[in-house]
């Protein structure tokens, strides 16, 4: 007599298993301890997670503890905070908060009929995916320009205040923000870029072939790359040279047709007027070739090849398989991008140089290093490996072979399996779901509470009781920078604490974002008790500079949350 647990452990794993209901997975798990074990094999959820939920990963380091996740995201909750300009948080109603312009704690966003998955942000906005590949959008996706309320989402200044959706020919799979541009891959693989997110044009090339699938799209500042299997890069710029040339004539043709406007209709749903663009995108060169740094040296070895990009102002970081940090400059534009070259960066790379940066701090060695994971956003990279050692590097678009990483003490053996950056500030995700920030203030993006409530001295606040009085009586006022990564809560409003457990984590601009799975049973959000702003309460004026003490009048504009100052001599005018 058979049994069904004669058959091969392949045939259960990658046959059986993948096609049954979870239900029936489940029940199977109480049958006996081999089905028990068999069905918590971690790569088997993994699957799962890609399959039932459109969940990845990507992004992050995480390796393990999938069933955990894949359990969590029967109800993900999506948390805000930061800068309120440009519709950004999308949030109908926002909390009070002494210190005015931004929302310094996370706020839960409720995004009905939808399971969010995935979360990233540009520069004035933020994009969503579901379980079922759908993108979710809201704040503006260019808020340097102003649209009419008559224009549709085919106007990239064209604002959402709370979440819609976009109406797209096939699920997304993955995406990925500039500053005022996105790009997505669908489960057809084809190519999407949005310009504006009522027009996404599909790229279309010849160039990529079977044995150059894209396997990771990639947006810098101001640009678009993809990675495909090959470890090549293809790079397009949709604001500048013959890319930009192409969208402004497609976008003058279609502007002279009122259908083409893509206006959101009343089911909060935006119909995606999509075109193809027939333009080869720029090949970046084959990397140079690298020391073996792995000590492994044999005939049979894999080659070395990029299995990894991060997109910065300008450069790409690039990761291989042995785990080389190398860095692309000179991407500002397709015309420099003739002149650009890959360089190797050794002291994020190699083990002996890594421990040499650790020991300059006093910190205990990390032991062998292999980075797994890169990521970059304006000016900064980071490169980062997780398990054990779990180390952080950070770097910036002036690295060079010789530039040795930014070590931050408190990051390092840490098990950090994502790290995104804003403008000025950071955020770091645990493979435990605790979230650490650090940097600026940026109108409340730590989200480390309201400083005009936190002791003086804390994290986050203001660090004398005078400067903390003085900001509370005005309404407006920065508290430091904070220097010391510190962990962020997500039970402000909350008569008691409630442990929550983050699995992703997104930042731009000034602004941050996160979801977050409930460790507890619970009814909805009945425990809160969260003061709001009065809905008629006038805007704030914004002030350019922070209060650096009592007695200082900042100056102030009238239209808030527009204009910031940029990184000198990089003609950032508007704020990110």
């Amino acid at each position: 007599m058979s049994f069904f647990s004669d058959l091969p452990v392949e045939v259960l794993l990658d046959n059986l298993l993948p096609i049954m209901p979870i239900s029936d997975v489940l029940r199977l798990t109480c049958t006996n301890k081999f089905f028990a074990t068999l069905c918590s094999d971690d790569t088997f959820w993994k699957r799962r997670l890609e399959t039932d939920y459109n969940f990845s990963g990507a992004g992050t380091a995480r390796t393990s503890g999938w069933k955990f996740i894949y359990r969590g995201l029967f109800k993900p909750n999506v948390y805000v905070w930061g800068e309120k300009s440009c519709g950004r948080l999308g949030l109908s109603r926002f909390p009070k908060s002494t210190i005015r312009g931004g929302i310094p704690f996370p706020t839960r966003l409720q995004i009905p009929n939808a399971r969010i998955v995935a979360l990233v942000a540009s520069g004035m906005s933020f994009h969503a995916l579901d379980s079922a590949g759908r993108i979710h959008v809201w704040g503006t996706l260019d808020g340097s320009i102003s649209a009419l309320n008559s224009d549709g989402f085919s106007e990239p200044g064209k604002r959402a205040d709370t979440p819609i959706s976009l109406e797209m020919p096939s699920p997304t799979r993955s995406i990925s923000c500039g500053r005022l541009h996105a790009s997505s891959l669908d489960s057809n693989g084809h190519i999407w870029t949005f310009p504006s997110w009522g027009r996404p044009f599909r790229l279309q090339s010849n160039i990529f072939a079977d044995n150059s699938k894209p396997i990771q799209i990639e947006c810098g500042w101001g640009l678009s790359s993809v990675l495909t299997s090959s470890g090549d890069i293809y790079v397009w710029w949709p604001f500048s040279g013959r890319f930009g040339e192409h969208i402004e004539r497609v976008k003058a043709e279609m502007d002279n047709q009122g259908d083409k406007r893509a206006s959101v209709r009343p089911d909060g749903v935006i119909p995606c007027v999509t075109w193809i663009l027939y333009e080869n995108p720029v090949l970046l060169p084959s990397i140079p070739s690298l020391p073996d740094i792995l000590n492994e040296g044999s005939a049979d070895e894999k080659a070395t090849q990029l299995i990894q990009i991060a997109g910065l102002d300008g450069h790409i970081i690039g990761l291989t398989n042995k785990g080389h940090v190398l860095k692309f400059g000179a991407l500002g534009s397709e015309e420099e991008s003739a002149r650009g070259r890959w360089q190797y960066l050794p002291e994020f790379s190699e083990t002996n140089k890594v421990e040499a940066a650790f020991a300059d701090l006093e910190l205990n060695p990390p032991g062998a290093v292999k980075i797994t994971h890169v990521t970059a956003n304006f000016l900064h990279f980071i490169a980062y490996s997780t398990g054990s050692p779990s180390v952080v590097l950070i770097g910036d678009v002036d690295t060079d072979h010789e530039t040795k990483p930014k070590v931050i003490p408190s990051l390092q053996h840490k098990s950090i399996i994502s790290v995104v950056l804003g403008d000025y500030h950071n955020v770091a995700l645990t493979s435990t779901g605790k979230v650490l920030t650090w940097g600026a203030y940026s109108a409340g993006a730590l989200g480390l509470g309201d400083p005009g409530t936190l002791a003086p001295g804390t994290p986050g606040g203001f660090a004398t009781e005078e400067r903390r009085l003085v900001a509370q009586e005005r309404g407006y006022g920065e508290p430091p920078a904070v220097d010391v990564p510190t962990e962020v809560r997500f039970d402000h409003g909350r008569k008691t604490s409630k442990d929550r457990f983050c699995f992703s984590v997104a930042a731009a601009g000034w602004h941050t974002g996160a979801l977050v799975i409930d460790l507890e049973k619970s009814d909805e959000e009945d425990e809160e008790e969260i003061e709001y702003e009065p809905e008629d309460s006038p805007l704030p004026r914004r002030r350019i500079y922070p209060i650096d003490g009592p007695g200082q009048t900042p100056p102030i504009i009238p239209f808030p949350g527009i204009f910031r100052i940029g990184h000198p001599g990089r003609g950032r005018g508007f704020m990110g």
